[in-house]
């Protein structure tokens, strides 16, 4: 079980190399045709100047201002109709254009040319091949639950050794299936999404990359061998939110993101040192097993340590900032991060050391904390949003709170249960928000409308994906948000949590996820009724996305069905009537006011009815603008100050030697002419003053 888990891993790994090495040359070998004689395969793509995406450029800003669609930059407003160009909508109001009639035929036209498409196969087969590895270990788990270890060799560090192995049991085995069937679906997607993108290679392998990182961090038996796994997704999410490096906003994304992530990770390693030295060992298990042994403050330090990195991965309050400026990247990134990597992370790892972080108080009550202020925080900020993508960034903050809220009372099974099931329909929401954009042009809430009669395959699902993420009944999301609302009533009002944690933030995370499920049937019946009712607001063609995008969101749509019932079988995870009732409640009270706003003007914003309430929320609190003003012009000053003291001080100074070492070689320089004639002179001079120092002397 342990060398098919390693293969799971490795195949991605070798994935992304093979990608980034052989991929064009792949498809020169299978008889591909050259991107420049393809009906799709314009120089830059259809007109986007290389931008690779429809929503390059766009959904990067946070403001709420009209741009210019990519994708229809230099076209005519009005372009000749091909044959792969269906009719579009009527178009009540001005709007963007939708996105050029080349990049649909690219689209359709994918998967036809995918057996010779060679960063395509590289990337999807050794991908799916490794998800059918992940479903055998996960179904070898279950039959025989257990926990197996295995190591490939001891990394001697004179002090403690590091050992390369891993470790499967039921959590790991979960996760990674779950991070599998995701990255399985994105890189399929992404075949016809990223078609006419010049640099579709080195996406897919950073794709695979990123894959064989998280599946590094969830089967890893080592915490350093963990960390590696961690910092290589950093860098990833580095380059795919960067991918479209050409407008600044993007690229000024990917900096803020990895610049974020990489301040909570400073805490992360310094905790897995505490946590190792203290235990002997950096082995998971190991740790795991001393761990009655250690200090208290032991683990009060690396547990708080732990959770820096931990609130910079998994995008909660204070380093939360990152995520939503992340949809700058291609919306399939967006969909990985937010779904199966990256963000996940976080919550996995506090899973996995539950055991540490249930042995301390203030790791318990931080974590509640900054969990409730995540949760609520995030979700009224996805309120006000119009941008459809950030909506769902905005919401994953919000559920990756629900999960730590969860792990917070004692219901690490319903966490993680949490957590795969938001796998899913995350992944779902954000395939089917990018069919919505492929199709439209826009991914502004304010440019769609009516498009569950132009793409009623990603209206049922995107219904779907809605449901779970509120938690309605009988979707997956009912049973797992309902095991982590059930657990936090049964820890606040019949004391059933973990003995440190305090009964008032019992009572706090239960009171705020009753909220949080308000709000979040809020914005998401906002989100549904301006993508899929009321009048089309743009023109956009009456059509579906092309198959490799439709065929994935289906797919997704499953699990995030029925995936609650593969739960039943725990109790913890049963739904609890009366906690299922009250969600059930503050949902419906949500979802009745958007909907009694909205049909009074269909027109309209729901959101327009949060008055001045709304500048706030749409800037989320102004969360960023505060750190402008503590952190980004304190930073930018003393960078400045450090830059006049280097120029005026160190420089000065390295110049000025510089200086007068150049006028004593000029003075010497004087004296060694080259002329014979000036030499003998200057001897004959030397030898009479010498003559006549010696006579007046002597």
């Amino acid at each position: 079980m342990i060398t098919l888990a390693a293969l799971a891993t490795l195949l991605p790994f070798l994935a992304a190399f093979a990608g980034m090495l052989l991929g064009p040359w792949t498809s020169r070998l299978l008889g591909a045709a050259p991107p420049a004689a393809q009906a799709f395969g314009t120089a830059d793509g259809a007109g986007r100047s290389g931008a690779g995406g429809p929503e390059a450029g766009e959904l990067s800003k946070t403001s709420a201002e009209d741009t210019e669609t990519p994708g229809t930059a230099g076209t005519s407003p009005e372009p000749e109709k091909t044959s792969a160009e269906a009719p579009t909508m009527p178009l009540p109001v001005s709007g963007p254009e939708p996105a050029a009639p080349a990049r649909y035929a690219a689209g359709d036209s994918a998967l036809r040319g995918l057996p010779r498409n060679g960063p395509a196969l590289i990337a999807c087969l050794p991908m799916a091949v490794a998800t059918v590895l992940a479903l055998i270990v996960a179904v070898a788990v279950w039959r025989h639950p257990g926990v197996r270890t295995g190591t490939l060799t001891l990394i001697p560090t004179g002090t403690i050794d590091i050992a390369l192995g891993l470790r499967v049991d039921g959590l790991a085995a979960l996760v990674a299936l779950m991070v599998c069937g995701v990255a399985l679906a994105v890189q399929l997607y992404s075949v016809a999404y990223m078609a006419e993108d010049r640099r579709y290679s080195s996406y897919a392998a950073f794709i695979s990359l990123f894959t064989a990182a998280m599946l590094l961090v969830v089967y890893s038996g080592d915490l350093l061998v963990l960390y590696v796994g961690w910092e290589v997704m950093g860098v990833c999410s580095y380059f795919l939110i960067g991918h479209h490096w050409q407008e600044r906003a993007n690229s000024r994304a990917a900096v803020k993101a990895f610049l974020i992530t990489r301040l909570g990770d400073v805490g992360f390693l310094i905790g897995i040192f505490v946590l190792g030295v203290g235990a002997g060992t950096f082995s998971i298990g190991g740790v795991l097993e001393r761990l009655p042994d250690l200090p208290q403050g032991t683990v009060t330090a690396a547990t708080l340590l732990l959770l820096a990195g931990v609130a910079g991965k998994s995008a909660q309050f204070p380093l939360h900032t990152w995520l939503p400026d992340a949809m700058a990247g291609p919306t399939p990134v967006s969909a990985l991060i937010h779904a199966a990597t990256m963000v996940a992370a976080g919550i996995y790892v506090v899973a996995r050391l539950y055991a540490a972080f249930a042995a301390s108080a203030a790791a318990l009550t931080v974590l509640g904390v900054l969990a409730v202020i995540s949760m609520l925080g995030s979700a009224l900020a996805a309120l006000a949003q119009d941008d459809l993508k950030r909506v769902l960034a905005y919401s994953t903050i919000s559920q990756l709170a629900c999960m730590a809220a969860g792990l917070a009372v004692g219901a690490p099974v319903a966490a993680i249960f949490h957590l795969v099931a938001h796998g899913a329909f995350k992944a779902l929401l954000f395939l089917a928000a990018g069919s919505v954009i492929f199709v439209t042009g826009s991914g502004l809430l304010r440019r769609h409308g009516g498009l569950r009669r132009a793409m009623p395959v990603t209206f049922w699902a995107m219904t779907i994906g809605y449901a779970a993420l509120v938690g309605l009944p009988p979707v997956s999301g009912f049973f797992s948000k309902d095991a982590i609302v059930g657990a936090a009533w049964h820890a606040a009002a019949h004391g059933e949590r973990p003995a440190h944690l305090p009964g008032g933030v019992a009572w706090l995370i239960c009171l705020a996820l009753l909220a949080t499920v308000a709000v979040t049937a809020a914005y998401a019946m906002r989100a549904w009724l301006m993508t899929f009712f009321g009048e089309p607001r743009a023109a956009f063609p009456a059509r579906e996305a092309p198959p490799l995008m439709t065929w994935p969101v289906a797919a997704l749509a499953v699990p995030a069905a029925l995936l609650g019932f593969f739960g039943l079988g725990a109790p913890e995870l049963r739904p609890h009537p009366l906690s299922a009732l009250l969600s059930l409640l503050a949902a419906a009270a949500g979802a009745v006011a958007v909907y009694l706003v909205w049909n009074r003007d269909p027109a309209a914003d729901p959101a327009g009815g949060l008055g001045p309430l709304r500048r706030v929320l749409e800037r989320a609190f102004y969360v960023d603008e505060v750190y402008a003003v503590l952190v980004v012009r304190p930073v930018r000053a003393a960078a400045r100050a450090v830059l006049a003291v280097d120029r005026r001080g160190i420089d000065a100074a390295v110049v000025g030697v510089a200086g007068r070492s150049r006028r004593a070689g000029g003075l010497l320089r004087r004296t060694q002419t080259g002329d014979v004639q000036t030499y003998l002179t200057g001897l004959l001079a030397g030898v009479v003053v010498i003559a006549v120092g010696v006579v007046v002397l002597l």
